[in-house]
C-alpha cells in the first residue's frame, strides 16, 4: 500500500531520497519499531502468555488421535510463517509457499489455497478479505479471475489462464464465509460478484450446458484438463449447488433454479459417463470443442517429426492423466462437505471413490516406487499417497508431471474426506503416514513443504478435526452441527467460530459446551451417530464464564 506511513518518519531520512515501498506490512500500524514492540510485549506478557496457553490447552484436551492434533497443530506455523502477509490495511495475502531469501509463486494462489482450512474457522474476519481480493480487485468484466492477486491491494492482469478449480471454490468459499460469519450485508454485496464469475466458469468451460467442464481448463497441477473429469467437474457441481444456496439466502431463489439444475445434471453426467465402477475418470475429449486448437495442431504433424508429436497423434494432449486414480479425483465432494453445502453427487460412488483411492494410491513402503520428479516428499521405505496411478494400465506416456509424487496437501485433504463419509480407518492411515514423515528426524515437524517451505496447501490438515467432530456452526441460523465419527465417549473436541471458541464435550446423555473466548449463541443443535440424527432446540447462549450441559433427547430419525 502506498503513501505516507503513520508515524513520521521524516528525522531519520538519509540525503538520498527514500524509496517508497510497494507494500507496507500491517505491524507498521501497531508499533513503531522493535523497540516498541518489545516494550508491547513486556507490558502484556502475562496476557499473551496465558491466552495462548488457554487456545493449546483448548485443542490438545481434544480426544482426537495424536497424530492427528500434531497435523493440525503444527500446519498452523504456516499462519505466522513468511508465507502469509498481512498488508497495512489489514488484508491477507499469501505465497504457496517460501523459501529461505523469498516468497514461491505468489498471489494467493486460488486452486492451492482451496485446500487450507484454518483461516476461515480461526480467523474468519481474516479469511473474507481473501474472497474480496479475488472478486472485487482481481476479476474483470468478463467474469475472468486471475488465480494470482496483486500486492499490494489492487487490480491485476488478465493475460492468462483462469484456474477453474480456484475460481469456482472460490464460489464454495463465499457459501462458508457467510455461514460463518452470518454477515448478510457482506453476503448481499458478494453474491451479484459470485454469480458472475461463475457465468464465466459456465460460458468458459461449459458452454453446451452439460454440468461437466469439458473446454481445456487450467487446475492445481499447472497444466490444463482437456475434456471432462472427476476432479475439476466435482468441484464444479458443488460451486452450482452453492449458487443456488447463495442467490436463495440473499433473496433471489428464483434466480437459483438454473445453477441447481445444471448441478444434478452434472451429477448425472459424471455417474454415467466418467464412473468406471470404482472411481471417476477423465475422459480426454479434443473433438466436438470451442477450443480447436489441439485439433488443429495435429493437421500440421508430420508422422515423422518427432517421438512428442507422435505422442499427441496417439494418445492426445499432454499431462492429462484419462483413466487414472486421482487422488483428489472426487475433491468437490469434500470441498462441499467443508463449506455447509450438499453436493448432489452420488454418495456411494464417492465413497466407492475414496476407497479405490485407499487401495490403489496408498503405498505403506514406497521402496519399488519410481519417481522422477521430485522424490524428497516421500521416499524409500517411507508411506505415501500417491498422486495418481492407473491400475488398470493405460498410463499416458506424458501424465500429467507430479503425478508420482505425494504431497501433505492432497493426503490430509483425502483422509478428511475419508473419515467423513465413514471410512475412517484409512482416512488416520493416511494422515498418520504423513505425519509420519514429519517426525523431527528426517523433516521438520513445522514444515510441511510442496512448493517452497511452510506450504499453504498443509492447512488442509485442519479437515480433520472438522471431519473427526462433524462440528460445523452457522451463524445464519445459529444451528450446531455434530456428528463425531469417534466411538469414544466422552468425546470432546475443540471448535472455533466468529464469535468464540472452545470444547464440545459428548457423554451418552449430555452435550457440554464450554467457551473459552467470547460467546455462541446455539438455537439448534443437529447430532447424528450411529446414522441416526437427533434435533434439540436448546435456544440458549453459551458465554466463556460459564459452560452450559445441553440433554440429548432419546428420540431420532
Amino acid at each position: 500500500m502506498t503513501g505516507r506511513l503513520p508515524y513520521d518518519r521524516s528525522k531519520n531520512l538519509s540525503p538520498q531520497k527514500e524509496l517508497t515501498p510497494a507494500w507496507y506490512p500491517y505491524y507498521v500500524s501497531q508499533w513503531k519499531d522493535a523497540k516498541e514492540v518489545l516494550i508491547y510485549v513486556q507490558e502484556n506478557y502475562d496476557l499473551l502468555r496465558n491466552r495462548t496457553r488457554a487456545f493449546h490447552d483448548a485443542l490438545f484436551s481434544s480426544t482426537l488421535p495424536t497424530y492427528v492434533l500434531d497435523a493440525v497443530s503444527a500446519n498452523l506455523a504456516i499462519i505466522k510463517s513468511p508465507t502469509i502477509l498481512r498488508q497495512l490495511n489489514g488484508n491477507l495475502w499469501g505465497w504457496e509457499g517460501c523459501h529461505i531469501d523469498k516468497g514461491c509463486c505468489y498471489g494467493s494462489c486460488t486452486h492451492v489455497w482451496n485446500y487450507a482450512q484454518s483461516i476461515p474457522h480461526l480467523f474468519p474476519d481474516l479469511e473474507r478479505t481473501l474472497r474480496e481480493q479475488e472478486l472485487k480487485r482481481s476479476m474483470d468484466k468478463s467474469g475472468h479471475v486471475n488465480f494470482r492477486s496483486a500486492l499490494p491491494d489492487g487490480p491485476t492482469s488478465h493475460d492468462f489462464h483462469a484456474a477453474a478449480d480456484g475460481q469456482l471454490g472460490g464460489i464454495l468459499k463465499v457459501y462458508r464465509e457467510w455461514q460463518i460469519s452470518g454477515d448478510r450485508e457482506w453476503l448481499q454485496k458478494m453474491v451479484p460478484l459470485a454469480q458472475h464469475s461463475l457465468d464465466y466458469c459456465i460460458e468458459a468451460w461449459d458452454p453446451q450446458h452439460k454440468g461437466v467442464l469439458e473446454e481445456p481448463h487450467h487446475n492445481t497441477y499447472d497444466i490444463e484438463f482437456w475434456g471432462s473429469d472427476g476432479m475439476c467437474t466435482s468441484i464444479y457441481v458443488g460451486a452450482l449447488a452453492a449458487m443456488a444456496e447463495l442467490l436463495r439466502d440473499s433473496g433471489h431463489q428464483e434466480d437459483g433454479h438454473f445453477y441447481q439444475a445444471l448441478a444434478l445434471k452434472g451429477a448425472k453426467y459424471m455417474d454415467q459417463h466418467l464412473f468406471n465402477g470404482e472411481y471417476y475418470v477423465q475422459a480426454v475429449t479434443i473433438q466436438g470443442l470451442r477450443d480447436t486448437s489441439f485439433s488443429k495442431h495435429l493437421i500440421e504433424i508430420d508422422d515423422g517429426f518427432g517421438l512428442e508429436d507422435k505422442l499427441l497423434i496417439d494418445e492426445g494432449p499432454k499431462y492429462q492423466y484419462g483413466s487414472g486414480c486421482i487422488s483428489d479425483g472426487v475433491i468437490g465432494s469434500w470441498f462441499a462437505f467443508m463449506c455447509g453445502v450438499e453436493s448432489p453427487l452420488s454418495r456411494a460412488n464417492v465413497r466407492r471413490n475414496l476407497q479405490a483411492i485407499f487401495d490403489y494410491n496408498f503405498k505403506n513402503d514406497l521402496s519399488d516406487h519410481a519417481n522422477t520428479q521430485r522424490a524428497g516428499y516421500a521416499l524409500g521405505a517411507e508411506p505415501g499417497l500417491l498422486l495418481c496411478t492407473w491400475p488398470n494400465g493405460a498410463k499416458p506416456t506424458l501424465p500429467f508431471i507430479y503425478s508420482d509424487e505425494v504431497w501433505t496437501g492432497i493426503e490430509y485433504q483425502v483422509a478428511s474426506h475419508m473419515i467423513s463419509e465413514g471410512l475412517v480407518d484409512q482416512g488416520l492411515t493416511i494422515a498418520k503416514a504423513a505425519r509420519s514423515r514429519y517426525d523431527g528426524f528426517v523433516r521438520n515437524p513445522w514444515n510441511e513443504y510442496e512448493c517452497g517451505s511452510y506450504y499453504a496447501r498443509a492447512m488442509a490438515s485442519y479437515g480433520l478435526l472438522v471431519s473427526l467432530s462433524g462440528f460445523f456452526y452457522s451463524a445464519v441460523t445459529k444451528t450446531l452441527t455434530l456428528a463425531p465419527k469417534l466411538q469414544l465417549r466422552p468425546f470432546k473436541s475443540f471448535f472455533s467460530t466468529a464469535t468464540g471458541y472452545g470444547t464440545i464435550t459428548l457423554t451418552p446423555s449430555r452435550i457440554k459446551v464450554a467457551l473459552v473466548e467470547g460467546e455462541l449463541q446455539i438455537n439448534r443443535v443437529h447430532m447424528t451417530i450411529d446414522g441416526k440424527t437427533t434435533t434439540i432446540e436448546p435456544k440458549i447462549v453459551v458465554d466463556a464464564r460459564k459452560p452450559r450441559m445441553i440433554k440429548i433427547q432419546p428420540t431420532g430419525n
